[in-house]
């Protein structure tokens, strides 16, 4: 047990970097709360003490903000940083080293009984607001961004983005972070590619009135340009 509680401590000194001494941990992460009160809430779940494990979760959403189902599992050296608003459901399944930030949700999309949860595999790191939905499996070391909404079941080493969320890349390697302001966005890339073939046609069709002595109008569309000033350096602000 105590072996236990060391290493969830020693979780976060290494995937915090705000994380400062024993004492700060043990007293103001409500996110190492929130799994110790599940790990009670759980095992009274699997000894059929059903109302008493859900008046515990009750307990601890009510003292961290924090949604944990008694029956969900959690692996190993798992981690919610910032937990508010974080919703984990009763047939969900977390692998080890999982980091979920503020606001994750891992929801059901059926009223059927049985499994209607997400299973996560290892080392994935989902980010603030990420949500994802139905019986589908997470592979391992994917990474979700924020505010992605994921409905399938996404291969392991992916990272995706957007909603419903898309596949933007893969790696091999396990990573640590997860550089929100450096995924790709396919939104922006489908704009900027329907930007390029406008300008294609707009060249053509001026080459054809050129060749047909036909005057060409002044392009007065000031907001064509400004988008594609705006997509053009990467698509946000």
């Amino acid at each position: 047990m105590f072996k236990t509680l060391r290493e969830d401590i020693r979780t976060i000194f290494a995937k915090d970097p705000a994380a400062r001494s024993t004492l700060e941990v043990i007293f103001f992460y409500p996110g190492l709360h929130a799994l110790w009160f599940h790990r009670l809430a759980h095992s009274l779940w699997r000894h059929k003490l059903r109302f008493l494990a859900r008046l515990l979760s009750h307990l601890n959403r009510s003292l961290t903000g924090i949604e944990i189902h008694p029956g969900a599992r959690i692996g190993k050296r798992f981690f919610i940083d910032h937990g508010a608003g974080v919703v984990i459901g009763e047939t969900a399944e977390i692998g080890d080293d999982v980091l979920l930030y503020q606001g994750v949700v891992l929801g059901g999309t059926t009223l059927r009984k049985g499994k209607r949860h997400p299973t996560i595999g290892n080392n994935v790191v989902m980010g603030t607001g990420a949500v994802a939905l139905g019986s589908i499996a997470i592979g391992d070391r994917v990474r979700v961004g924020a505010g992605s909404v994921v409905v399938r079941s996404v291969p392991p080493g992916a990272t995706v983005v957007g909603i419903p969320g898309k596949i933007v890349g893969d790696h091999r390697e396990p990573l640590v972070d997860l550089e929100h302001g450096n995924l790709p966005d396919p939104v922006a890339e489908a704009i900027r590619f329907v930007l390029r073939e406008q300008d294609k046609l707009d060249e053509r069709l001026k080459n054809l009135e050129g060749a047909s002595g036909i005057a060409s109008p002044t392009d007065e569309l000031q907001e064509k340009i400004m988008i594609e000033a705006v997509f053009s350096q990467g698509g946000g602000i």
